[in-house]
C-alpha cells in the first residue's frame, strides 16, 4: 500500500458521497460530516497514524455507511496487526457488494477489497483452548477470557481466529481454583491453550468431626457406702494479703494524714503566739500555750507516722502472695497502737 493508493482512496471517498447523495435519504449535514472524517482518516493512513484512521473511518461510516469507508478502516486495522477485524470488515464490503449504477467509487472500493482480504486471511492465526479437571474429568459451566474477553464456551477444543501474537487464556468455574496460560501465535500458524483446573477442597471440612469421648465415672464400691465425688472441692477464694484489709490500711493512713495535717497547722498557730509571748523565756501566762504547742506537735507527729504506717501496710497487702492453702476462716488483722510517745501495730494472720 503506497501513499498514491491512499491518496485515491481520499478521492474515492469524497467523490462516492457526493454521488451517493440521490441514493440516500440521509441529511446533508451527515454527508458532509462523513465526507470531513474520511478525508481525515485518508490523511492519516498516509501519515502512518493507523489508530487515528481507524477512529475517522469508523466514526464516518457511522454517520453515512459506504464501501469507500468500510474499506479505509479495513486498511487502518490491518496496519495495527488487527487481522481479524480487518478480514471482518473487508468481508462485510464482499457480502453487501454494490448495486447496479453505483458509482465508481464503490465498485473499486469491492475490487480493492477481494484483492485485499487474500493478503490478509493467511497471516490470521489460530488457537485451540482446551479445559479439564486435575482429574482428567470434564469441568462443568466453565468460563473463557482470552485477552480479558469472555468467549463462547461451545468454541472449547475448535480452532479460534486470532491476531499474531501473544494471547492471556483463562479458565475459571465454580467450584475449581482458576488458572491462566499465556500462548504464543504466529502468524498464519496455530497454537494450543490446554488449562487444567483444580477442584477447591478444605481440608478441614473433608476431616470427619469426633465426638469428645466421655469422662471415665469410678465404679461405685459394692456392699459399701456410695463413692465420693472425685472431683475435689472448689477450695473458697481466699484474701490472700488481699480483700478489704489493703483498703483498711489505706484508710488508716489517710485518718493519719488528715490528723497530721491538722495538727501540724495548729501548731504553727501556737508558735506563732508564743513568738510574740517568749523572748528569751516565756512567762508564766504562756504555759498553756506552751502545753498546747507541745501537744499539737506530737499529734502531727503521730498522724503523719500513721499516714505513713497505714500507706505501707495497704501496699503490703496488696502485694502479698495469694496462698491458695488459707481458708476463708484466716484473715489478717491489724490493729493500730497509739499511746503517749508509743506508735506502732499489732496484727494477726
Amino acid at each position: 500500500m503506497n501513499t498514491r493508493r491512499l491518496s485515491l482512496a481520499g478521492s474515492a471517498v469524497l467523490v462516492a458521497l457526493v454521488t451517493a447523495s440521490n441514493a440516500t435519504a440521509q441529511s446533508d449535514a451527515d454527508r458532509a460530516t462523513a465526507r470531513m472524517l474520511g478525508q481525515q482518516g485518508a490523511d492519516a493512513l498516509a501519515a502512518k497514524d493507523y489508530k487515528t484512521a481507524e477512529d475517522d473511518f469508523r466514526h464516518a461510516d457511522a454517520v453515512f455507511h459506504a464501501p469507500t469507508l468500510v474499506l479505509g478502516l479495513a486498511r487502518a486495522l490491518a496496519a495495527q496487526g488487527k487481522l481479524v477485524a480487518a478480514q471482518e470488515a473487508y468481508m462485510r464490503i464482499l457480502r453487501e457488494g454494490v448495486a447496479p449504477g453505483a458509482p465508481e467509487a464503490f465498485k473499486r472500493a469491492l475490487v480493492d477489497a477481494k484483492r485485499e482480504v487474500e493478503d490478509v486471511s493467511p497471516r490470521i492465526g489460530g488457537i485451540v483452548v482446551t479445559v479439564n479437571g486435575k482429574d482428567g474429568g470434564a469441568v462443568p459451566n466453565v468460563k473463557i477470557l482470552v485477552d480479558g474477553i469472555s468467549i463462547n464456551s461451545a468454541s472449547l477444543g475448535i480452532r479460534r481466529e486470532v491476531d499474531p501474537g501473544t494471547h492471556a487464556v483463562k479458565a475459571s468455574a465454580e467450584g475449581y481454583r482458576s488458572a491462566e496460560i499465556h500462548v504464543t501465535v504466529p502468524a498464519g500458524g496455530s497454537a494450543t491453550a490446554p488449562l487444567s483446573l483444580e477442584k477447591q477442597t478444605s481440608a478441614a471440612a473433608s476431616a470427619p468431626t469426633r465426638a469428645p469421648a466421655p469422662a471415665a465415672v469410678p465404679p461405685a464400691p459394692v456392699g459399701g457406702p456410695p463413692a465420693p465425688d472425685a472431683t475435689p472441692p472448689e477450695p473458697a477464694a481466699t484474701s490472700g494479703g488481699r480483700g478489704i484489709w489493703p483498703w483498711a490500711a489505706f484508710a488508716l493512713g489517710g485518718a493519719g494524714l488528715a490528723v497530721g495535717t491538722v495538727g501540724g497547722i495548729l501548731a504553727i498557730g501556737k508558735h506563732s503566739t508564743l513568738s510574740n509571748e517568749c523572748t528569751a523565756t516565756c512567762p508564766p501566762s504562756a504555759g498553756s500555750d506552751l502545753d498546747a504547742y507541745h501537744t499539737l506537735s506530737t499529734l502531727s507527729t503521730i498522724g503523719f507516722v500513721v499516714a505513713g504506717v497505714g500507706a505501707a501496710t495497704g501496699t503490703a497487702l496488696l502485694l502479698w502472695p495469694r496462698s491458695e492453702s488459707t481458708t476463708t476462716t484466716s484473715g489478717l488483722h491489724v490493729v493500730p497502737i497509739l499511746g503517749a510517745g508509743t506508735l506502732g501495730a499489732t496484727g494477726t494472720f
